[in-house]
């Protein structure tokens, strides 16, 4: 086994999120460290936080903001948040970013204030 993982973006099928759809690439139980998402938002992304998981947001394309604990920040290509564990988040306006979740991704720690998953 190679000591790498290649992945095509493009080529993985999206997944509904909280923030649109995402393509999300090195998940496995082989790995625990991180995880690369390439997310389409959608106008009606939610309000969600994570209790463990801190998250790198890429701004690719698209212009919005990023609400990060109640605040909104204006965001455009190449724009870039460090999200730490407990930040109530979402994007706001049509946009793809790249998500970077350390460690990897795990859909358990999805949390939302009004308690719906």
């Amino acid at each position: 086994m190679p000591n790498f993982k290649l992945a095509q973006l493009d080529e993985i099928a999206g997944v509904d999120c909280p923030c649109g759809v995402a393509r999300r690439a090195f998940g496995g139980d082989d790995n625990h460290v991180a995880t690369l998402h390439m997310v389409d938002i959608s106008a009606d992304s939610r309000v969600h936080y994570h209790k463990r998981t801190t998250e790198i947001y890429l701004v690719l394309e698209g212009e919005g903001h990023l609400e990060l604990d109640g605040e909104l920040y204006p965001v455009r290509p190449l724009s870039a948040v460090f999200i730490k564990p407990g930040c109530r988040h979402r994007a706001v306006g049509k946009l793809r970013i790249i998500n970077i979740p350390v460690p990897a991704f795990d859909p358990a720690d999805e949390w939302f204030d009004d308690g719906a998953a």
